[in-house]
């Protein structure tokens, strides 16, 4: 990875700010996205080498055009886009407010359509490039609680591979990644009663990252699902 120019989106959070750390080491240069900017600027001054801080609002189209100009501007170019923000709500459908379901199509949807979106623009034009959207396994499994959620989750494995068709021509890969459940702060304001203890860990989630980022070129991992083995979907 050495020199290879990263965006993290949603690095402050539980897998983001694992992967941050393990990328740090091997000499790539972080682009690193959050709305936090205090918990950005304090992630950054854990971290060696080059890293640059943008807080970033994903559901704005427009602050995620400055995001991917800041890092071309700084960095002259970006060579993967790891995508792993987003928000979760579950309750029943008929529970379900308008406001969720906007939320849930805002942050986990458009937030990952834009900053793909604009990612590949600048890919492209070199023609390589590595993009990274953490789906979770409700992006390819339905369960109970998470109508707005998963049709958040399955728009991103939609688009997701209508842009791989389009891009492939330009070397430009896509990988998701199908996690179960990651004892994440994503389950802090989640009301669903779950044991944590049984989930998987971010260091997992960013292993799986950090092997796709470092296969051979030739590699493709273009799926990787992971379930703890108390939650198994097949």
């Amino acid at each position: 990875m050495q020199d290879k120019v990263v965006v993290i989106v949603g690095a402050t959070g539980g897998i983001g700010s694992v992967l941050t750390r393990q990328l740090a080491p091997t000499g790539a240069r972080l682009v690193l996205s959050a709305r936090d900017a205090v918990g950005l600027a304090a992630l950054a001054d854990e971290l060696p080498g080059e890293v640059l801080t943008v807080p970033t609002d994903i559901t704005d189209p427009h602050q995620v055009d400055a995001l991917i100009k800041k890092a071309v501007a700084e960095f002259g170019q970006i060579d993967v886009l790891v995508n792993a923000a987003g928000a979760g709500i579950l309750k029943p459908y008929n529970s379900l407010e308008p406001a969720d379901l906007d939320k849930m199509l805002d942050v986990n949807l458009k937030g990952s359509f834009y900053t793909t979106q604009a990612a590949a623009e600048e890919m492209q034009k070199r023609k390589s490039g590595h993009i990274c959207n953490v789906v979770g396994i409700l992006g390819k499994h339905s369960m109970a609680m998470a109508a707005a959620y998963s049709a958040s989750k399955f728009g991103v494995v939609g688009f997701s591979k209508c842009m791989a068709e389009e891009l492939k021509r330009f070397g430009i890969k896509f990988t998701l990644f199908y996690f179960g459940g990651v004892d994440s702060p994503f389950w802090d304001n989640v009301s669903l009663k779950v044991d944590r203890k049984k989930m998987l860990s971010p260091q997992t989630a960013a292993n799986a990252i950090f092997y796709a980022l470092t296969a051979e070129p030739q590699a493709v991992p273009m799926e990787i699902n992971i379930q703890p083995d108390s939650h198994l979907f097949f």
